[in-house]
């Protein structure tokens, strides 16, 4: 890589973060595995740089490198890794520690993991002060509060006592954010913050990142497989695949006019709603499954709550979907979005006969009142692909026996034909057949989530609802499941109801879009509609909130 093009970068200012020509590999049980080939990397004071590419090139490798978090098989294999000119490479773990917090953070992925459960939020934040700026405990708990007032919480002190459990996924996110920026810091890392949360919380995010940077002049190496919010918030980016940079340079100049064939290939992947990939609308629209005033009432009160204490009855519970109804049609897409708490994920366990409801379930012609109606033969034709595959795919069984479940519950096709039909549904979902004897563990995250669409599939279902599948994946992992869920529509019009918070890449699919806001239905709308001008506000801060054609449109990937 060139030198940094930030012109306050010159000899004599030494920049917050220098890496140069460093190699990093680790000692497994099948020999060295290489993670990072020759890595040069500059960030000048002030100035942030975006780490982009798909799982697996290297990104968290990087960011582990430079905070001196390797596990013990971790392999150096030469280079520099300079702080402000400091060689942090030769630093014992005594020095680091000191060094971490005070003069470099780290925001996670997640912040639920970077929180203790155990201790409040304010004790957190407290500690990190009192260890590195030397302040009293009744210090630590004034700036902290001052911390989390600048991230735009709005009330503070009492976020100062609760438990992580007792926050959002937003205001946790603010808490680790607030606990890095709180030392002022030379340089922060952050580690995808905004995979965990819904498009709206990651604005907001987004936003506060930026806000931040420009009080503190904080320098920032800011990993993400999200281009579109990569270009929103980085002065200089740099493409990492197989653990090697393929391409570096101002982000504007890496987007718009690509060098290298792999950072083409990522851009290219970037959802872009003008570019229709759906199946053509079906010709019969003839409702296939329809909710009639649909509520789910979390945590409801008793009959004898109601009855002995009427006014606490009231305020008990929520309700995670309200007086919803829609229908899906025979063989289209139904996109429905919104943000975390909207009632998306209700509305999908509903549908899929997993959750207790009020109102009316109308399948094929069949009313059903209540869930405990629901019947086997419904559970058949009615299939659901979870977020994360991890959690859905037994890792004891093979893969063979994941997708066989469904043949011989419900009798599919005979016992001697089960092993056929498994090698005809990995093939469907362009898997080698020879996968059917791998365990879930030996898979990437892609192919899982492909393995859980074949069983969905296996079933021969009328609706398959997908609930948040490429949320978690890359962006060209998520094209590839996304059109392959097109395929799989269009050779057996399969009706599916898409559950996401990506509008981009759902523009790209629905025939119809369902926004759901807080339990409510809130609109409703042929996809080409998304724009109009009689959506419902809510709509328009969705759209408003997507990060990516608003600054991607212009990109040359031709």
């Amino acid at each position: 890589m060139t030198p940094s093009l930030n012109p306050a970068v010159t000899e004599t200012t030494k920049p917050a973060l220098a890496i140069r020509n460093y190699s990093l590999s680790y000692r497994t049980a099948n020999g060295i595995v290489a993670a990072l080939k020759n890595i040069d990397l500059t960030i000048g004071k002030g100035q942030t740089v975006g780490l982009v590419g798909e799982s697996g090139s290297g990104k968290s490798s990087m960011a582990w490198s430079i905070m001196r978090y390797l596990p013990p098989n971790a392999v150096e294999d030469g280079g520099a890794i300079r702080l402000a000119g400091e060689e942090i490479l030769d630093y014992t773990p005594r020095q680091m520690a000191d060094i971490r917090g005070r003069r470099m953070a780290m925001v996670f992925q997640d912040p639920s993991t970077s929180l203790n459960p155990t201790i409040r939020l304010g004790e957190q934040i407290g500690e990190v002060l009192m260890r590195h700026r030397g302040l009293t405990k009744v210090e630590a708990m004034q700036e902290a509060e001052a911390a989390l007032a600048r991230t735009g919480i709005t009330r503070p002190k009492e976020m100062l006592q609760r438990y992580p459990h007792e926050a959002s996924g937003g205001e946790k996110q603010r808490v680790v954010i607030a606990t890095a920026f709180a030392c002022e810091p030379e340089l922060i890392i952050f580690d995808e913050p905004t995979t965990a949360l819904d498009i709206l919380t990651a604005r907001q995010i987004l936003d506060l990142f930026n806000q931040l940077r420009e009080e503190t002049n904080v320098s920032a190496l800011y990993i993400s497989h999200d281009l579109g919010l990569v270009s929103r918030v980085v002065d200089e980016v740099s493409v990492l695949h197989k653990g090697g940079i393929v391409e570096s340079g101002r982000v504007d100049d890496v987007f718009r006019r690509p060098k290298a064939d792999y950072t083409r290939q990522l851009i290219g992947a970037v959802p872009n709603p003008d570019r229709w990939i759906g199946i053509d609308a079906p010709a019969n629209p003839d409702p296939l499954i329809s909710l009639e005033t649909i509520g789910v009432h979390y945590n409801a009160p008793t009959m004898l709550q109601k009855i002995f204490q009427p006014k606490e009855a009231e305020k008990a519970g929520f309700w995670g979907a309200k007086n919803v109804s829609m229908e899906v049609r025979k063989g289209e897409l139904l996109g429905v979005v919104g943000e975390s708490g909207s009632g998306k994920s209700t509305i999908a366990k509903v549908l899929a006969g997993l959750q207790d409801f009020d109102g009316k379930l109308q399948f094929d012609g069949k009313t059903f009142g209540s869930r405990k109606d629901i019947d086997r033969a419904y559970r058949r034709r009615v299939q659901l692909v979870f977020q994360h595959p991890d959690a859905s795919l037994n890792p004891r069984q093979t893969i063979g026996t994941i997708i066989g479940r469904p043949l011989k519950l419900y009798g599919i096709v005979p016992a001697d034909k089960v092993a056929t039909r498994v090698a005809e549904l990995l093939e469907m979902v362009r898997l080698p057949a020879d996968y059917a004897r791998r365990h879930p563990h030996q898979l990437s995250g892609g192919e899982k989530q492909r393995v859980a669409i074949a069983r969905a599939f296996a079933a021969e279902p009328d609706l398959v609802i997908c609930d948040e599948v490429t949320a978690a994946l890359d962006v060209s992992v998520q094209a590839a499941v996304a059109e392959l869920l097109v395929k799989l529509q269009k050779e057996t019009g399969t009706a599916c109801v898409f559950i996401t918070h990506d509008l981009n890449l759902i523009r790209q699919l629905a025939h119809r879009i369902a926004v759901m806001h807080h339990g409510a239905l809130v609109d409703f709308f042929d996809g080409p509609d998304a724009r109009a001008d009689d959506r419902d506000p809510y709509t328009k801060a969705l759209l408003d909130a997507v990060p990516v054609h608003a600054d991607m449109e212009a990109f040359d990937v031709a």
